[in-house]
């Protein structure tokens, strides 16, 4: 059998300035937000971007839609409209 090689990710494991500034202000911009997409987007290893999502819902700046142990969703947060 042959089996492809695949290369081993390079991920950070430590969030840096730059990386933490395109977090905050890209986040903005995603309808859907998970581990994975951090992962995939920033190039951050796993646990990192789990403490990016709890950040990031602390500071309201996403909220949670499903909440599984296995797979956390987050979508942007929508400011609220205030009726008159």
């Amino acid at each position: 059998l042959l089996q492809s090689v695949k290369d081993k990710a390079q991920h950070a494991v430590i969030l840096d300035k730059t990386t933490s500034d395109k977090l905050y202000k890209d986040v903005q911009s995603y309808r859907l937000v998970t581990v994975a997409t951090l992962v995939d987007r920033l190039k951050i290893n796993g646990s990192l971007a789990r403490k990016c999502l709890k950040d990031l819902e602390e500071k309201g700046q996403i909220k949670q839609v499903v909440g599984h142990s296995k797979m956390k969703i987050y979508s942007m947060s929508m400011p609220r409209l205030r009726e008159v």
